[in-house]
């Protein structure tokens, strides 16, 4: 059975660019990251970190292999990149852009040593722009934030995370870039359930080309056809058996007929940044009534979820209707036993866009959700007698519902 679309046709989502910058790039919308500074009465927000730092790329719109700084301040976005990076920054980074050579860097290196200049031209651009106190994020360079208080720039930590809760509602651009990822991903669950359904089973294992099929040979057909589809991914979980009955094993070794192989793919598009997540789980023969079971409770969770999901409901709610679904049918969860370790054993989903686990949460204590979320809905049981099943689906939230961005069937037996 596919379940494509939500209970609302249509996108209801805020579009929330802000008109274009004075080079005429248009930007995300950062009013609350200038409100709240304004409200604490500090100056300015700044970054140091590379491309592969959410928080970076997204403020900066840029992503470069080797740290970079970006200032927020006085309503304005500032870039302070290497010479090599100058040229690549002013054709596709948002706002204005300076590179250390605007601040004499060579002249300070050779005076005072690299690193050391390096914190003096940081200081010099807070300068610039009148900036005499920063916020910065909890994970910050301590040389970075121990010269600019050198130079006499106050330096105190975002508690708030305001840019993470900024980033949490992703505008019309942002989620056709993790929809285009999606499609990449179902791709490669494709891939990776052919090569299951087409095994042969000889004494109880699954075989592909006269081998053992392998949760790594899995593995590998699934990295592949991500490659081709022009993503990329560190790690994914083939697990099968006992391994799946542990949520983040990430699986190893032949996989058995009979038993579930539970399969989650969560690529980043090597074009935008933008991840993707899903789950299915499948069983290559006969499943027993016991993991029948399981399934069967999972699908009827995801769909108890799914439909509580629209703007205004907290991520606590859309949580408790999974519990409420596996508590009736005799299953521990969290929310019943916080010592179990069977049953549903972790939360039920998490935002998804630049990092694959980002706001809002679908949890206890999780506030309310926003038109413009984009979350994963993944409820599981886990057991080591049977195994482990989980379902998961990627969804926008809209104004009256959501919008599945998950095209995928979802089916146990091949």
């Amino acid at each position: 059975m596919t379940h494509a679309a939500g209970r609302v046709p249509g996108a209801a989502f805020p579009e929330s660019f802000a008109p274009a910058d004075p080079s005429g790039r248009v930007q995300p919308d950062f009013t609350a990251l200038d409100a709240a500074l304004e409200r604490r009465g500090i100056d300015g927000y700044l970054l140091d970190a590379d491309g592969q730092n959410a928080d970076q790329r997204y403020l900066s719109g840029f992503d470069a292999p080797d740290p970079y700084v970006t200032l927020r301040a006085n309503g304005e976005t500032v870039l302070l990149v290497s010479g090599l990076e100058y040229g690549r920054a002013k054709a596709d980074a948002r706002g204005t852009v300076r590179r250390l050579s605007d601040y004499d860097f060579q002249a300070r290196a050779a005076e005072s040593g690299r690193e050391e200049a390096r914190k003096e031209v940081i200081a010099a651009l807070c300068a610039e722009f009148g900036v005499e106190s920063l916020a910065v994020p909890p994970r910050f360079p301590l040389t970075t934030a121990d010269g600019l208080r050198e130079a006499g720039v106050a330096v105190s930590v975002d508690d708030e995370e305001v840019l993470a809760d900024i980033r949490a509602v992703k505008t019309a651009e942002e989620i056709d870039h993790i929809e285009a990822a999606q499609r990449a991903n179902e791709a490669a669950m494709a891939a990776a359930e052919d090569r299951l359904a087409s095994a042969d089973v000889r004494d109880g294992v699954l075989y592909s080309e006269g081998e053992p099929l392998t949760s790594e040979r899995v593995k590998t057909e699934i990295e592949t056809t991500l490659m081709e589809h022009g993503c990329a991914l560190d790690e994914t979980i083939v697990a099968g058996g006992a391994d799946a009955a542990e949520p983040h094993n990430r699986g190893s070794g032949p996989l058995r007929a009979d038993e579930p192989v539970l399969v989650d793919i969560f690529p980043r598009s090597k074009e935008t940044g933008y991840h993707a997540d899903m789950t299915r789980t499948f069983c290559r023969g006969e499943p027993s009534d016991e993991l029948r079971a399981f399934y069967d409770a999972t699908e009827d969770a995801l769909d108890a979820a799914l439909d509580r999901i629209e703007a205004g409901v907290t991520g606590e709610a859309v949580h408790d209707a999974v519990c409420d679904t596996y508590e009736a049918r005799g299953y521990a969860t969290l929310r019943s036993d916080e010592t179990t370790e069977t049953g549903f054993i972790h939360t039920t989903g998490h935002g998804i866009g630049l990092e694959v686990h980002e706001q809002p949460r679908l949890t206890q204590g999780a506030p309310e959700l926003e038109a413009g979320n984009v979350v994963t809905v993944e409820p599981g049981l886990y057991d080591p007698e049977i195994g482990g099943v989980r379902i998961e689906d990627l969804v926008v939230v809209t104004e009256d519902g959501y919008r599945n961005l998950t095209e995928y069937e979802r089916r146990l037996r091949l």
